[in-house]
């Protein structure tokens, strides 16, 4: 398309050329950003439809507990799914705009409708907890045996033994183990860099309109 040499003249289309480049570089930085946003906004939905599914990334969560199903069937509460209970682990997640780049995750600053801090439920989920001892009240008591003995669970199925056999306070001990939403949907769609590459090019080439490909 262009020719020329030292010495000798030019030729070809250099100031449609020229006009394309300016547009080109006007344009580049606004298009880089929004590419960037687009790749954030992609792996976020990842993570939503990961948590939504019961697999991110492709790898299914650990299913619930019998104990922990039980009593959510006694509170009036449909479905099985891990991290599904209100959604409020699902609904916080969320892309923000950090310096050059953008945030994909949960802010700190989410909290839930008791004020529980989201990003530390999620923390949670996502590694596993410690053993967690909890002291059973009486009345803490009579509500777990009524979930468990309307889910058909014995006291040794349901873990309760703990709570001891009379009217005074106990314990239970329980542990969360790792469900992770995150790692999954980065270990898939962001741990190969030429993937990566591919998709974040081909959105900045979209943004400018194909106009490099047109020197």
């Amino acid at each position: 398309m262009f020719g020329g040499g030292f010495g000798s003249k030019l030729t070809g289309q250099w100031t449609t050329g020229l006009k394309i480049l300016e547009d080109t570089i006007s344009k580049w930085d606004q298009a880089q950003d929004q590419a960037l946003r687009e790749e954030a906004h992609f792996l976020a939905k990842q993570i939503i439809q990961g948590i939504t599914s019961g697999a991110p990334g492709g790898k299914a969560f650990k299913p619930l507990s019998p104990t922990t199903l039980a009593i959510r069937r006694f509170k009036g509460m449909k479905g099985s799914k891990p991290l599904m209970n209100r959604g409020d682990l699902r609904n916080s997640i969320s892309v923000k705009k950090s310096g050059d780049g953008y945030f994909v995750g949960i802010l700190r600053s989410a909290k839930g409708p008791g004020g529980a801090k989201v990003a530390n439920i999620a923390e949670m989920n996502e590694f596993g907890s410690k053993p967690i001892v909890i002291q059973i009240t009486p009345k803490m008591r009579r509500f777990l045996m009524a979930a468990f003995r309307a889910a058909g669970l014995g006291q040794s199925q349901s873990g309760a033994g703990g709570a001891g056999g009379g009217g005074g306070v106990g314990i239970i001990v329980v542990q969360i183990p790792p469900r992770p939403f995150f790692r999954p949907v980065f270990e898939k769609y962001a741990s190969n860099p030429n993937q990566v590459a591919e998709r974040f090019l081909g959105r900045l080439a979209k943004r400018l309109g194909g106009q490099l490909g047109k020197l």
